[in-house]
């Protein structure tokens, strides 16, 4: 297969010259030469190209000084240091002030163009990836960091913009994983009432009385152990936006008590005599099928028509798989700077994988994906190897891996790719420090 790509052979020794132009011309590279250190740099100030290979050893103006000269004018461009294999230490000395990889003499030719195609494919992808990040930063930052371009995800931003301006309850509904936290905060953050609070409340997480006392709020001596009295969560919204998330977990009790703040605009704190009112907007979302518990008695059909002024269906990632290239690059350069690594690419095979999973756990899945691959690539390129995605349930009879063995080979791997700050290893987990030290009590992680 012949490649394309442009690059700068430096040495001063004419016969490698020759022989790296005839190499690499075969395979489709256009190539320039450069007899010195010194002409290689005005070569790369006068022209782009995609790698450089350099002799380690040259009169004047050597490889590692032309390779530091290299990296200033442009720190992205991948350098192949060329040495002899009694100089290795000098190669790996490169590498640490910013080398890609090295050749050692005497070389063999599909060795020399496996590298060539490695740093030029990074670069390629690098480029491609500048260009792509350029084009989503104004969505991204309109739509509170939702990625998308296909034409689900388009009616999804456009009901977006439409609804914001509006004070009309909106019920998100989508699998889980999809983003429906994201959709709202992007509802919040593009209506007149932005500068008031986001308030998100995940209704499953708390059993109905204490997420009564939770949005409404209580009195002194409400019930046991309410000492003093406190606020709700729809009282701290003020004009902002409340957000429930998981509305279907909640129960009936609950439901028509939310349905009377709808209707009303007023609600009670548990334990008190007089009614507040309230002006936040309010936001719902579910994985459930609502009309299904309606039909089973499990959910107020009136509640159910008054969230729903207006609904925005969150498509899940296979129904939008021309996304997942975006969605990857993107988590990609994230996992970057949170392990505090160089920016790393995805190569087109590895990101064929992923365009091919199903991906049931949506963004969220693919998230965990993409990180997991980041911690282990090696070079900077995540390729197929590391992408790690559970086979299909009809495809293997093999158990599926438990969720605690999931979990203490990504913290191990974390840990690892930190060189063991706990500190570092948390935040990328997004867990505390004490939560840390637990997880690794737990798994005996030394």
């Amino acid at each position: 297969m012949r490649r394309s790509g442009s690059i700068l052979v430096v040495d001063d020794e004419e016969i490698m010259r020759e022989i790296l132009e005839a190499l690499l011309s075969r395979e489709g590279y256009h190539v320039r030469l450069a007899s010195s250190g010194e002409e290689g740099l005005e070569l790369a100030r006068s022209f782009l190209f995609d790698a450089v290979v350099v002799d380690v050893m040259m009169p004047g103006m050597d490889g590692l000084t032309l390779l530091d000269e290299l990296k200033k004018l442009d720190d992205d461009l991948p350098v192949l240091m060329v040495t002899a294999f009694a100089s290795v230490e000098t190669a790996i000395a490169a590498m640490k002030r910013g080398a890609f990889d090295y050749i050692t003499k005497p070389f063999k030719n599909d060795e020399v163009l496996v590298v060539v195609h490695n740093a030029v494919e990074r670069r390629q992808l690098v480029a491609e990836n500048t260009a792509l990040r350029q084009s989503l930063q104004a969505q991204y930052q309109r739509f509170a960091g939702i990625i998308g371009r296909s034409p689900r995800m388009k009616q999804v931003f456009d009901l977006i913009i439409q609804a914001a301006p509006s004070r009309s309850t909106i019920l998100i509904t989508g699998e889980s994983g999809t983003g429906k936290e994201l959709v709202a905060r992007a509802i919040h953050a593009n209506s007149d009432t932005a500068r008031e609070p986001f308030v998100p409340v995940n209704c499953a997480a708390l059993p109905s009385t204490l997420l009564e006392s939770e949005l409404f709020g209580h009195t002194r001596g409400a019930f046991t152990g309410a000492n003093e009295a406190r606020r709700g969560r729809f009282a701290l919204a003020g004009r902002g936006t409340i957000f429930l998330d998981e509305i279907g977990d909640t129960s009936l009790d609950f439901q028509s008590k939310l349905l009377r703040v709808i209707q009303d605009r007023e609600f009670q704190p548990v334990g008190a005599e007089r009614t507040e009112r309230t002006e936040a907007r309010v936001i719902a979302a579910t994985h459930q099928d609502l009309e299904q518990m309606i039909a089973e008695r499990r959910f107020r059909e009136d509640l159910y028509y008054r969230l729903r002024v207006v609904e925005i269906v969150i498509p899940p990632l296979r129904e939008r798989t021309a996304d997942i290239p975006l969605l990857a690059r993107h988590m990609v350069r994230r996992a970057s700077a949170l392990l505090g690594t160089p920016e790393a690419v995805l190569s087109d095979e590895a990101l064929d994988r992923l365009i091919q999973h199903a991906w049931p756990g949506n963004v969220r899945e693919l998230e965990n994906c993409v990180m997991r691959a980041v911690v282990i690539a090696s070079g900077n390129v995540v390729r197929p190897e590391h992408i790690s995605v559970a086979s299909p349930r009809s495809a293997s009879r093999e158990p599926l891996p438990s969720l605690d063995h999931l979990e203490r080979e990504h913290v191990t791997r974390v840990l690892e790719a930190t060189n063991g700050q706990k500190g570092r290893a948390a935040e990328i987990l997004g867990v505390s420090r004490p939560r840390l030290n637990r997880l690794l009590d737990k798994y005996g992680i030394e």
